[in-house]
């Protein structure tokens, strides 16, 4: 039976990746985002089988209004979007924008989209995937606490979850190229600096994140719930 996916942060990097591998082997895949020239690019890209939904998840209206576009019987939500505040200033001001927008751009779009539709989860056989980072244990301030966040709380959603069967489980990347996340600032010197931070030398590709999502999201993957995947070639341990 071919399943329905929804992916967030669907238009580039991991998320049109993790779309892309989705596609490929012929689910019915809507990927969720802001900008709608990307989303469409994308879709138009992927093929016929992939359809684009405009839906800032920060905003609880938003999010409302796009359950009506979403999928009644969701297979697979992959909670992909997300970003790093990037407000800069001293001062309690300062200091409040930028934690609370990264925890209202990294935890609290996850959770509203994933509690509006957990009804529609398919029992026995659904899949939450959500992608975190290896911030969430190396620290980085603000954005590392709000990533540390979705753990706990997807502890919380796989047990709430599992008496219907779902799973739901976490991805943690380290640095990994191809994405809009470092901007600029992932230039030559930072990609080396980074690379010799893992045990394997080099920075991940976004295709290696969406094979290990693709992974948990199988069937074969149906008794692993609340865990936490890294996907960061051994940074973690070469810190």
């Amino acid at each position: 039976m071919t399943r329905n996916v929804v992916v967030t942060g669907g238009g580039t990097g991991i998320g049109y990746e993790v779309a892309r591998r989705f596609a490929e082997v012929g689910e019915q895949v809507v990927i969720v985002g802001r900008r709608r020239a990307v989303l469409e690019e994308a879709a138009a890209t992927l093929g016929p089988q992939v359809t684009p939904l405009v839906c800032d998840l920060a905003d609880p209206d938003a999010v409302e209004a796009a359950l009506a576009e979403l999928p009644e019987r969701v297979d697979v939500l992959v909670n992909n979007a997300g970003s790093r505040e990037t407000v800069i200033g001293a001062g309690p001001h300062a200091l409040l924008a930028r934690w609370r927008g990264d925890f209202e751009r990294n935890v609290l779009t996850v959770v509203m989209l994933t509690e509006s539709i957990r009804d529609r989860i398919t029992p026995g056989s659904g899949r939450v995937v959500t992608i975190s980072s290896i911030a969430a244990l190396r620290g980085a301030g603000s954005y590392g606490a709000a990533k540390a966040s979705l753990h706990a709380w997807n502890h919380f959603l796989a047990a709430q979850l599992g008496t219907s069967g779902i799973t739901a489980n976490i991805v943690a990347p380290g640095t990994v190229a191809g994405t809009e996340f470092f901007g600029p600032r992932l230039d030559e010197a930072e990609v080396s600096r980074r690379a010799a931070r893992t045990l394997l030398g080099r920075i991940g590709e976004t295709g290696e994140v969406a094979a290990a999502v693709h992974f948990l999201a199988s069937p074969e993957a149906g008794f692993i719930t609340g865990e936490i995947l890294h996907c960061n070639g051994g940074e973690l341990l070469g810190r």
